[in-house]
């Protein structure tokens, strides 16, 4: 998984999904699920509502970190700057913010908060010192991403308002493979390997993902939720030896599921597409 460094677009060549059947567990909860896994190896690619929309909510952080890494390859950034936090900065999960106040944190403790635990005000802040919300648009395209929508900043970003902060689950296993995957990432191979040890370490999301894969297997992944009902997962599977599975799973369930069945339901769909593909 070697990378080099340059922030060069590319489009993302194109995939041909095949329909895997998640109605079954849809009509169980009563959710709409997007689900799409890309096996790298066969490069067959199951899809199920991959090209709907989905709320993103915190996963779009990992692609806020590889956003702010270009930056820092292209010298816009430094990894060591540090950045003053503040109460005004606050807003709802601060697990590593909240205990900075008054203090400041480097711009790598930034984005390592954002993917391991989600820090929403570190996700702000970094949104902020990249100009606001067009950079971030301008990243998605940069990386032939043209069908994202970045709207609004966290926590707004979770609410329900049309097409506004959602992404198509095909396109968001194109983004994994393009940044994590392909021998031309823009990523340099340091930086890739900073923002995969995030998602491996991130303790976030047990039930999701990770529930769904057979033991010995490593996931690199980032979660979001949105607090009534969406419950999303996304991230690259390595198996012990042969090549990995990028999976983007989105669960938008109703308020009234509970939080461990929407986390099953990912883990339930992870587990037929391994099946699917072979690789259980």
């Amino acid at each position: 998984m070697v990378g080099c460094a340059g922030a060069s677009p590319a489009a993302t060549a194109p995939i041909v999904p095949q329909p895997i059947d998640l109605s079954g567990l849809e009509a169980r909860d009563g959710a709409r699920l997007g689900f799409v896994a890309h096996d790298l190896g066969s490069g067959r690619v199951l899809s199920w509502r991959g090209q709907e929309r989905f709320v993103y909510c915190s996963t779009f952080k990992m692609f806020l970190a590889a956003a702010t890494f270009l930056r820092v390859q292209e010298g816009e950034e430094q990894l060591d700057r540090r950045i003053p936090i503040t109460r005004a900065d606050m807003v709802n999960h601060a697990p590593v913010t909240e205990p900075a106040i008054g203090s400041s944190l480097a711009v790598q403790d930034l984005m390592q908060g954002t993917v391991e635990v989600s820090d929403n005000p570190a996700a702000n802040l970094l949104l902020n010192a990249m100009g606001g919300l067009e950079p971030m648009r301008a990243f998605y395209r940069g990386i032939g991403d043209l069908e994202t929508r970045v709207d609004r900043f966290e926590p707004e970003m979770n609410r329900l308002d049309g097409d506004k902060d959602t992404i198509q689950p095909l396109q968001s296993a194109a983004n994994l493979k393009r940044l994590l995957i392909d021998a031309d990432t823009p990523l340099s191979a340091e930086h890739k390997a900073m923002l995969l040890a995030w998602m491996i370490n991130s303790p976030t999301g047990v039930g999701r993902i990770k529930a769904g894969v057979p033991a010995g297997w490593t996931v690199a992944h980032k979660t979001g939720t949105g607090g009534y009902g969406p419950t999303n997962d996304i991230g690259v599977l390595y198996p012990p030896t042969g090549t990995p599975i990028v999976v983007a799973a989105y669960n938008h369930a109703t308020p009234a599921s509970s939080d461990a069945a929407n986390d099953a339901l990912i883990a339930e769909a992870t587990r037929l597409a391994l099946i699917e593909l072979g690789r259980a």
